[in-house]
């Protein structure tokens, strides 16, 4: 197949005189992994909503799968799924009940309908769990119950509203494991997440999103190349050696040598991480010693400061509305 997943040019939705997506132009190639990157408020749930054709466009146009969102609203929908930001799932039923609900809503029956439940579960991790009530699963559980959910027909393309928000280390990384499983069968994934961390692990590619518009594109390695290589944090072992220590830095790496009220904690600006390193190595062979260092990535913040010159500001309003 060689049409894109996703098409859009100069998509816009609109709530009144505010614009919550204001003329996105997007390319998803069919089998990968794309990633939305953004603060709340910033037009990603909006702009999901509309491709998967639950919110009708105020201006542009968007395919899915070679079909327009508008025009041939049924046939996106025959082979899309959502997961949403919230679970979805009936509380009061068991994890198997839910899924085997779901299973025959969607048209399998008997056997057939028992067997995808059932082999959801396992696929999942849930089959201990599948007589136990989905309000007395923890959040990852539900988290994966949600998107087990989302697979009972298995899409074309999964959308996926910021699946890990909230969840603890344990269960983000079970996520990704399933989102990366998910992409080597072969299915699509355009998933929306605030975390830099997560789009850096997942995504083929991101479009950072700002005020509903785009304002950078690439691979995660061309993001941060973008942005920069972060910042290296030392601490000293003596403050005594501070001033040596702050020339060394500041002839070796590009940027102002700052310093806390301690005097024995330096942080400097660095372009890339193996400036970092070598600048590491230079103290070490002055004989400076170190009790600590670190070099930080890039921050969802400095990503958003690279194209825009501020950091984010969460806006709140829209996303609000395109959830109602």
């Amino acid at each position: 197949m060689t049409t894109p997943a996703i098409e859009t040019r100069a998509l816009v939705r609109r709530f009144g005189e505010k614009r919550a997506v204001d003329g996105i132009d997007l390319d998803v190639k069919r089998g990968e992994i794309f990633a939305v990157l953004g603060p709340n408020g910033a037009g990603k749930t909006t702009l999901v909503r509309m491709l998967a054709t639950l919110l009708r466009p105020s201006g542009g146009s968007a395919r899915v799968l070679g079909h327009d969102i508008e025009r041939e609203a049924r046939e996106v929908r025959r082979k899309i799924s959502l997961t949403g930001q919230f679970a979805s799932v009936d509380e009061d039923l068991t994890g198997y009940e839910n899924l085997l609900l779901l299973s025959r809503l969607s048209g399998l029956k008997g056997n057939d309908a028992r067997d995808r439940a059932s082999g959801l579960l396992a696929a999942f991790d849930l089959a201990e769990a599948a007589s136990k009530q989905a309000k007395d699963y923890s959040g990852g559980m539900r988290r994966k119950l949600d998107i087990a959910a989302s697979l009972i027909r298995r899409p074309e393309l999964l959308f996926l509203d910021e699946p890990t928000t909230g969840l603890d280390p344990r269960s983000r990384n079970q996520v990704w494991d399933i989102v990366r499983g998910l992409a080597a069968s072969g299915t699509t994934i355009l998933l929306t997440t605030q975390y830099l961390e997560e789009a850096d692990q997942l995504a083929d590619e991101i479009a950072v999103v700002d005020h509903g518009r785009v304002i950078a594109r690439g691979t995660s390695a061309e993001l941060k190349a973008k942005v920069g290589g972060g910042v290296l944090q030392i601490n000293l072992a003596s403050a005594e050696r501070r001033e040596e220590a702050s020339r060394l830095l500041a002839d070796m790496l590009v940027g102002e040598v700052r310093t806390d009220g301690n005097g024995v904690s330096l942080n400097v600006d660095v372009a890339d991480p193996d400036a970092g390193l070598a600048a590491l190595g230079a103290l070490s062979a002055a004989g400076i010693a170190l009790t600590g260092y670190a070099l930080s990535q890039p921050s969802l913040d400095e990503v958003f400061f690279a194209p825009t010159g501020r950091p984010p500001e969460p806006e709140k309003e829209a996303e609000t509305e395109a959830a109602q």
